[in-house]
């Protein structure tokens, strides 16, 4: 799976997570992408990549439009960029079977 990360998360979590998720990105990197929903939506379903945010918006365009692109959506609050790489790297079961189920859009993960 490769992620692309919302501007709301840090630019540092793509290269610390390269081992379990090589040629993911982050928003800020994209083209200017950053400030507008519809371009991130777009841009991630162009190129393979499921949107990983903290806020509702994408979740709710994940229950309007369906995929692609999956959305996961973190619910962990303030934190540190440690706590955000560590809370993914403690479901990734979970979002491997996220990745395999087509039909599914959208995947919560909490502490």
């Amino acid at each position: 799976m490769k992620l692309l990360f919302d501007a709301n998360l840090s630019p540092a979590l793509p290269k610390s997570l390269g081992d379990v998720f090589p040629q993911s990105r982050h928003v800020f990197e994209c083209g200017g992408i950053a400030n507008d929903d519809s371009k991130i939506w777009s841009f991630a379903s162009t190129n393979g990549l499921a949107i990983v945010s903290k806020d509702s918006d994408f979740q709710a365009m994940s229950l309007m439009f369906g995929p692609p692109p999956k959305v996961i959506r973190l619910r962990i609050g303030n934190c540190s960029t440690q706590d955000v790489e560590s809370l993914i790297r403690s479901k990734l079961r979970e979002m491997a079977a996220f990745e395999a189920d087509s039909t599914v859009a959208l995947l919560d993960l909490t502490p």
